[in-house]
């Protein structure tokens, strides 16, 4: 026996059966992942199957049973930030991520640890992350175990022994502030993952490792590059037809990040990847004569062997709004119209539109708002929108609907193929936006949205209140005949992602510290449980010795939940996994820990409307509106001990929160421009403050 595997057995608690974790995940491959689908006793990958439809077939638990659930185990993943992944659960065992991108390896049946691997990412990395230092999951090949670390590293990990194996760097240059959060996705041998950080200046690409190696097979940009350059490929070539060169997009990257959502299929063996955001925001700073701008805010289909442009379609054109078309995609086989099966792909992106396209040849079909929409009034027969034009406005503030937060944002539909339902993680988040006349790439003004950390928006956020309200809400939507079959009104947006099953089920989890349960049919509510945190990722589902599993990840975070929650709990991340007749106790929950309003700190009444621009400039984003938010899982200042706001200069100079991820604005901040950003914190807080 190698030492390797006699390390591993060693490692592995009695409960796991020594045959069942010697093979380690080492029967995941595509075979296997095709095998699956028909029962969905494991779950391999991050949508469950190639299609990510998130449906299991497993209905020991369902509409009639669901009342009998509880608790089986739980499990402390050791983390106070964000938890966005869906655990895999393969031979037993299973694997998650937490926030920095740790990955555990549990028992399955038992949720003791098997093994933790922490890939160091530098905590000054956290600066670099727009949307809290989350993961979205592994993948799993052959006995590996594939992550990409928020630094921008993929690394395969012996899925026995939680040893690296390998580790490739996967950016363009170490100076770019280029994130992965994703989940990597393993195709014909091949691990694929895209980037984050649109925002900061980036140009979008995707890229394919050999997944035994390590060695780069391919990468395809999303948006061209200089065109005084060569073009890579055609696609390129095609792509700067569509965007305006005296923009000089490619100093601000272009944008057109891929760092959430790509899919496979097997039978047409093409690789779907949704495209995200232009950088900057605005399209009239990014291409001032307008154009598509491609690939921006689009589903394209790739060639996995060669990583070669197929087809594309873009949902909206000449972006103007953060509209990503990273969110989930899925693959559907649907009788559209009473007429023969279509081979489609169902999408909702943040756009606020649920479109139905033909993934042979992206070809659109049909498209209908989910959510309220403002900027367009619907699509046309080519699959263009009929848009709003005041809401391209260079002149004057206008209110957005979907907001940039989404209609739908990272958090994972799932479809019924017995009903012909997707369920979507809906919202709103309203936001006024502006452009922004003064931006340049790379500058710091008071007042351009997070700028002191290298954000490039070139819209000014909230110059006047939004007029519409906030909501979150699960819906149940038929792609066939476009329209909402059922809803459930949640008390904030946020809330997680989707798992349905053959037991007429829809699992969720919800900003309010929820695991939720519904008729899949009619959207009664049929469970609930308390998780201790609000809830972001998606719930799963595994089968183990006769028994059927759900489990979810929980921790409340990510770029809403950063500032912004809805719960007076904050637990630490934990794993909680259910089975019927479940027993088990869980951990004791934790209350926020939140001050009075902040008093006391001396201030100038003339340095707090200056110092508002510096908090937006530098603060906004991770720490929300002093007093007026609550906190998410990074504190509200407005709530902070006096002595810690009368001495901010402290804390943002190389201050003790750095190692928790907190940038330093040494360089970036002047010590008189830090008594502005107090003079705001604590004039904000007395203007709110009850008057007795």
């Amino acid at each position: 026996m190698t030492a390797w595997v006699l390390a591993g057995l060693l490692s592995l608690p009695a409960s796991v059966p020594a045959a069942e974790s010697a093979k380690a995940a080492a029967k995941v491959d595509g075979e296997f992942i095709v095998a699956n689908t028909a029962e969905t006793r494991e779950w391999p990958s991050a949508g469950l199957d190639y299609a990510e439809t998130r449906f299991s077939r497993l209905k020991q638990i369902n509409d009639k049973t669901v009342k009998d659930l509880g608790l089986v185990w739980s499990y402390d993943l050791g983390s106070t930030r964000g938890i966005e992944a869906t655990p895999l659960v393969v031979d037993g065992v299973m694997y998650v991520t937490a926030s920095w991108s740790v990955v555990h390896a549990v028992d399955a049946r038992t949720g003791k640890k098997l093994w933790t691997y922490d890939p160091e990412v530098p905590r000054a990395t956290g600066t670099k992350a727009c949307c809290d230092v989350v993961n979205r999951g592994v993948a799993l090949y052959k006995g590996k175990v594939y992550v990409g670390s928020l630094d921008g590293r993929l690394i395969a990990i012996d899925a026995a022994t939680g040893k690296k194996v390998w580790e490739r760097d996967t950016l363009l240059r170490p100076d770019l502030a280029a994130t992965i959060t994703g989940a990597p996705r393993v195709v014909k041998g091949k691990v694929i993952i895209g980037n984050g950080g649109a925002e900061l200046g980036l140009r979008g690409y995707i890229t394919a490792y050999d997944a035994e190696t390590g060695e780069q097979a391919w990468r395809w940009f999303t948006v061209p590059g200089d065109p005084s350059k060569p073009f890579e490929n055609e696609a390129m070539e095609m792509a700067a037809r569509t965007w305006d060169p005296s923009g000089k997009y490619w100093e601000a990257g272009g944008g057109g990040t891929v760092w959430n959502s790509m899919v496979y299929d097997p039978e047409l063996n093409l690789l779907y990847i949704g495209v995200g955001n232009g950088s900057p925001w605005s399209h009239k700073a990014r291409s001032p004569k307008g154009g598509d701008n491609l690939f921006l805010s689009s589903i394209v289909a790739l060639n996995p062997d060669s990583g070669e442009y197929v087809w594309h379609y873009q949902e909206t054109p000449g972006d103007n709004w953060d509209y990503t078309a990273t969110q989930d995609i899925i693959l559907a086989d649907l009788a559209l119209d009473g007429k023969e099966t279509r081979k489609v792909l169902l999408h909702a992106p943040k756009n606020g539109f649920f479109f139905v396209i033909d993934r042979t040849n992206g070809q659109f079909i049909s498209a209908k708002n989910f959510v309220d929409v403002n900027w367009a009034t619907g699509y046309d027969e080519k699959g263009r929108p009929i848009e709003v034009p005041e809401k391209r406005s260079t002149e004057e503030p206008f209110e957005i609907l979907p907001g940039p937060f989404g209609g739908h944002n990272w958090h994972s539909m799932s479809f019924n193929p017995l009903l012909n339902l997707a369920y979507i993680p809906a919202q709103t988040v309203p936001l006024v936006l502006q452009h922004d006349k003064n931006w340049k790439f790379g500058s710091n003004v008071p007042g351009q949205p997070m700028s002191g950390i290298g954000w490039n928006t070139a819209m000014l956020l909230n110059p006047r209140p939004p007029e519409a309200e906030s909501f979150g809400r699960l819906i149940a939507w038929d792609p066939i005949h476009q329209k909402e079959v059922w809803r459930h009104e949640h008390v904030a947006p946020w809330n997680g992602g989707t798992l349905t099953s053959a037991g007429n089920l829809v699992f969720q989890g919800t900003a309010d510290g929820r695991l939720m349960a519904f008729d899949a049919k009619t959207g009664k509510a049929l469970w609930d449980t308390a998780t201790g945190t609000g809830a972001v990722a998606a719930p799963m589902t595994y089968q183990l010795d006769g028994k059927q599993y759900v489990s979810i990840a929980v921790g409340w975070g990510g770029v809403f939940g950063q500032s912004v929650r809805a719960t007076e709990l904050r637990t630490p991340g934990t794993v909680y996994t259910f089975a019927l007749g479940g027993k088990a106790k869980k951990p004791a929950f934790v209350d926020y820990q939140r001050n009075t309003l902040l008093s006391g700190v001396k201030y100038q009444a003339e340095d707090v409307q200056p110092g508002a621009a510096l908090y937006v400039s530098h603060c906004v984003f991770c720490h929300g509106v002093p007093g007026v938010d609550k906190g998410g899982d990074i504190p509200n200042l407005g709530y902070s001990a006096t002595a810690v706001i009368e001495n901010l200069d402290k804390f943002v100079f190389e201050g003790p929160m750095m190692p928790l991820g907190m940038p330093d604005f040494t360089g970036k901040l002047a010590p008189e421009e830090v008594e502005k950003i107090k003079a705001f914190i604590q004039g904000t807080a007395d203007a709110i403050r009850p008057k007795s």
